[in-house]
């Protein structure tokens, strides 16, 4: 496809969105709280809970372990302002997000939550085992029924074969489907316009009820990923739920001088709000997915939702600026989805391109020695680096077995990166 003008493509969004699709049932997309929250797609929330970073503590052995009050105290919140919609999978926070979210919502009414689960079948595919996690995910939440089930993580034909076409396991959930238990039946995506077109060819014999993608507005600029990906789903007339709407979280730390545009057009907006609201205003978004680990993100959120308002034309254009801005910085596109991790040897991936990228947005990334306070900073910089990623844990460990780059579903040459960054720290070390 050749390369869509933004501004026409958003343009077109944001007139459709102001029409309609914000609210249903007849609720007034204007009115405030729970209803205006509300979708045409089967009464979903227009923002879903995303519980692959659920707040942590110390347990008493020392290790970091679910914060189940706060989670049930997330999730009261939530669904007491209208978020129904909850999106865990078998593999996230070591395996225990399944076990974690069942027990906060199960202290509601069934009626009151969508369970959005998934097939993470990765080291395991046989028929056997990938019924067994299907069924392990029912007897956690205590349910006869899931709401949405995810093929997690496919790519494009290969990856759907592999795992699921050539197991026979797609005959055993189509007729989970048919009988109840699957409401909705899709895939998350993590690939390239060639392999989500490979996929939507097995619509016909599937019939996708829902895609989950990335999609973001620095991810719709640049190449027009999100952009080809939203359109052909659409096409085919299959609701989009949006993952990673901010990026992994970089979208709300975005450099200085870029969010000061956005405090400028609305002061009483958040940052990360605007990416929130990109997502929301396409009109064939099912629901938008934020990982909520502290309330200050859900209260947040809650703003931006409840009386949610699309983007406007001039609001697209802005964002357009700050996405060509931010693809000129000197970023990694790590999203922290921790599909690399754990490293065999120990390396904090995820950690170490948060501080590079937090430093890069905060203006702290030092060039050259006639930067001023260079010692300053420069001691500083190491230290902070000492003290946010542990020694054992720092980028001079990696022997680029390439294991990470295999598993990152953005596709960063992870190794080649950390190799770059332990050359700077030590320059920086060496003065």
């Amino acid at each position: 496809m050749d390369r869509r003008d933004f501004l026409k493509t958003t343009g077109l969004v944001a007139a459709a969105t102001s029409l309609g699709g914000i609210s249903s049932g007849g609720n007034n997309a204007q009115g405030n709280g729970a209803s205006a929250m509300r979708r045409n797609f089967k009464e979903v929330g227009l923002l879903g809970y995303g519980c692959m970073r659920w707040p942590k503590v110390e347990g008493k052995d020392g290790k970091q372990i679910i914060d189940q009050e706060e989670v049930n105290r997330l999730v009261d919140e939530a669904i007491a302002n209208g978020v129904n919609y909850f999106d865990a999978a078998p593999v996230y926070l070591g395996g225990e997000c399944e076990r974690a979210t069942a027990e906060a919502l199960s202290r509601h009414p069934r009626s009151e939550w969508l369970l959005a689960t998934k097939l993470s079948n990765f080291s395991n595919w046989t028929y056997d085992d990938s019924v067994k996690m299907y069924r392990r995910s029912l007897e956690i939440f205590k349910t006869d029924h899931i709401d949405y089930y995810l093929l997690h993580s496919i790519s494009g034909r290969k990856s759907f074969d592999t795992r699921f076409g050539d197991t026979g396991i797609m005959d055993f959930l189509l007729k989970e489907r048919s009988a109840g238990h699957i409401c909705n039946l899709g895939f998350s995506f993590h690939g390239d316009a060639a392999g989500m077109e490979e996929l939507l060819a097995l619509h016909d014999k599937y019939h996708w009820d829902f895609i989950q993608i990335q999609m973001n507005y620095l991810d719709w600029k640049v190449e027009d990923v999100a952009c080809q990906l939203y359109e052909a789903v659409t096409a085919k007339g299959i609701p989009v739920i949006v993952m990673e709407p901010l990026r992994g979280g970089a979208l709300a730390s975005i450099p200085a001088v870029l969010a000061t545009e956005l405090k400028a057009a609305d002061p009483d907006k958040s940052v990360a709000s605007w990416a929130f609201r990109f997502a929301g205003s396409f009109p064939n978004v099912l629901t938008v997915l934020s990982g909520m680990t502290y309330r200050e993100h859900l209260q947040d959120n809650l703003n931006t939702f409840c009386g949610f308002k699309p983007l406007t034309g001039r609001e697209f254009e802005l964002l357009e600026h700050i996405a060509e801005e931010i693809s000129k910085t000197p970023l990694i596109r790590c999203t922290s989805c921790h599909y690399c991790m754990p490293c065999q040897f120990g390396i904090d991936i995820p950690g170490i391109f948060k501080f590079y990228n937090d430093r890069v947005n905060e203006g702290s990334y030092l060039i050259t020695k006639e930067q001023k306070d260079y010692a300053r900073q420069r001691r500083r910089f190491l230290a902070s680096y000492d003290k946010a990623v542990g020694t054992l844990s720092q980028a001079d460990h990696c022997i680029s077995c390439g294991l990470c780059a295999k598993a990152c579903p953005q596709r960063i040459p992870i190794p080649t990166e950390l190799r770059k960054i332990d050359e700077y720290i030590e320059k920086l070390k060496r003065g």
